[in-house]
């Protein structure tokens, strides 16, 4: 064997040995990257589609962080996941964020002003929780404030948020930004991860329910 073949199968074995660590440690685990729940929740999306939840709050930094990579994701999303967001409550001061997003949803500006709630909280520091300042901000983003606030304190939002609530404490989910997928895998992401690694585990999660499903037709 000549000095180049030993060579060049020396950089091939070192090439699949690199690729297999990387594999390894990129590989989730259970207790670490994900929880599974015990008594897993029923779920809205078809038997075809895989149901995946987004928990997240306006004020939080995680979230934020996270927000343009989930966006950028659901862009390319796999035609068999069906996605939500869902306002997370802990507290009652979460309430407000809950409140606007269910009256953003409500009058079909969900698209229009998700993102820019998220700057508006966290790069223009603007307290949206104070309802007035709240109710002048979406007139300034050319809304109609009275159907706005209409939409805010109506039954239905309020009734959302208290839904809201309740699945927050369901997920047994104690902090957020925290991704549900199939009713059963809770992750917030590798723990000291970056959001792109959280995306990674998000996909993971997705082809492990696919894999369970496609293993007991």
């Amino acid at each position: 064997m000549t000095a180049k073949r030993i060579i060049f199968f020396l950089l091939s074995f070192i090439v699949m040995s690199l690729t297999g660590m990387m594999a390894a440690q990129a590989e989730i685990v259970e207790g670490k990257d994900y929880t599974v729940l015990s008594s897993p929740l029923p779920v809205e999306s078809d038997a075809q589609h895989i149901e995946v939840l987004e928990f997240f709050w306006y004020g939080c930094p995680h979230c934020n962080d996270l927000h343009p990579h989930l966006g950028h994701w659901l862009k390319n999303k796999p035609a068999d996941v069906d996605f939500r967001f869902v306002p997370a409550i802990f507290r009652n001061n979460w309430i407000p964020g809950a409140k606007i997003f269910y009256a953003m949803e409500s009058l079909g500006l969900t698209q229009t002003l998700h993102d820019k709630v998220y700057h508006a909280i966290h790069r223009d520091k603007t307290d949206v929780s104070k309802e007035s300042v709240l109710f002048d901000w979406v007139a300034k983003q050319g809304v109609d404030r009275d159907k706005f606030v209409g939409a805010y304190n109506s039954f239905t939002v309020q009734n959302q948020a208290n839904r809201a609530a309740q699945l927050t404490r369901q997920y047994k989910l104690t902090g957020v930004p925290a991704l549900v997928v199939d009713g059963k895998y809770v992750t917030s992401g590798k723990a000291g991860g970056t959001p792109q690694d959280t995306v990674s585990v998000l996909n993971q999660l997705i082809e492990k329910v696919r894999a369970e499903r496609n293993s007991q037709q």
